[in-house]
């Protein structure tokens, strides 16, 4: 499909976070979350996370950052409704790497 705007994908970003499960929203507390139009080491990587898990904290880290890959994410989608989901599940993945949770957990949970 094609790219779709910053602000409606962001939208989208902002929507998925407010539908996460109740288990992962105590880690948006440490955690900026940021659209990125792509990842120059992986073209194709749809999202990342970079910290220190909660699980691992000490009380001392900084925020950690999600970042979400608008471009990547659009190039796999064939519309919208596919991309909402996508971006759904990326943000869901990455913020629950924030929480501690490996992907082989994620995927028993259904959100890998």
């Amino acid at each position: 499909m094609d790219l779709v705007p910053k602000y409606r994908f962001e939208r989208m970003v902002r929507e998925a976070l407010d539908d996460l499960p109740d288990e992962l929203h105590h880690v948006l507390d440490n955690v900026v979350v940021q659209v990125v139009d792509r990842n120059p080491a992986e073209p194709t990587l749809l999202g990342l996370y970079e910290g220190v898990p909660h699980t691992e904290r000490t009380g001392h880290e900084g925020p950690d950052v999600v970042s979400i890959y608008r471009r990547a994410l659009c190039e796999m989608c064939d519309d919208l409704d596919e991309l909402a989901d996508e971006v759904y599940v990326t943000v869901i993945h990455e913020v629950a790497h924030a929480a501690g949770i490996d992907d082989a957990r994620l995927h028993e949970l259904g959100w890998g």
